[in-house]
């Protein structure tokens, strides 16, 4: 587990790494490509450099963290991956649940394996779980009737990199909604203002939490994360058991 410079996190907990393309939004995948420069660097975790890749031993690492922390699982990889068992993400699910002073982001582009391993009742969801899924552009969007059918206390979207304008988004049962444009080098898809602002219209009808996280491109510092001159840093608000 890492500090993160996540924006929305604080830290990040990888019992997996490694991934694959999936849909648009993993064009150019910073994870994929952390994946190799640290390979190249030695480290050890990533020998296997992007494949699939469980990791046993990091499984123990939320019960060393004394303090309360917000985690970000798998930055590195998708827990709900095809090559990820259902029997180790229920060990995952229960390091979660064994550890309700944390706050655990769980983030997917998989909807489809996150709804039926819901609905076979294999997932033992817990208030300090928050589940997310990916949604980049229209085409994605059946992601949070998939999202919206699980029984996890909190439910998000992330909507980056954001590469298309998302118009009438069904929020009904959604906590929060995380924005922000495509980062890094290969960050040549801009992310319009307008579709940023009719987003944040659509949470504020629906008194759904607002985070906009930033603009993305080649140099997401110099651009920032400012939104008509003021950061915008909604969270939901946590449910209790």
């Amino acid at each position: 587990m890492a500090q993160s410079s996540i924006e929305w996190t604080s830290h990040t907990w990888n019992p997996v790494t490694g991934c694959t393309k999936i849909s648009a939004g993993c064009k150019f995948c910073y994870a994929e490509i952390m994946s190799r420069r640290l390979k190249a660097m030695g480290v050890e975790k990533y020998e296997q450099g992007f494949k699939t890749t469980l990791h046993e031993d990091s499984l123990m690492i939320p019960y060393t963290w004394k303090s309360p922390k917000t985690i970000f699982v798998n930055s590195m990889s998708d827990l709900f991956h095809k090559d990820v068992p259902i029997e180790f993400i229920q060990k995952v699910f229960k390091v979660m649940k064994e550890n309700p002073k944390h706050t655990f982001q769980v983030l997917t582009k998989r909807g489809d394996l996150l709804a039926k391993y819901d609905k076979q009742g294999l997932l033992d969801w817990q208030p300090n779980i928050w589940m997310g899924v990916s949604v980049e552009e229209k085409k994605c969007e059946d992601r949070i009737d998939y999202l919206r059918g699980t029984k996890a206390h909190i439910k998000f979207l992330s909507c980056e990199p954001l590469i298309s304008p998302l118009p009438n988004l069904n929020l009904k049962n959604i906590d929060w909604v995380i924005v922000g444009g495509e980062s890094g080098k290969g960050a040549i898809r801009p992310m319009k203002e307008e579709w940023v602002l009719d987003i944040k219209k659509q949470c504020e009808i629906v008194k759904v939490a607002f985070f906009f996280k930033q603009w993305g491109g080649k140099n997401k510092k110099k651009t920032g994360r400012l939104l008509e001159g003021r950061t915008y840093d909604g969270v939901p608000q946590a449910q209790t058991a």
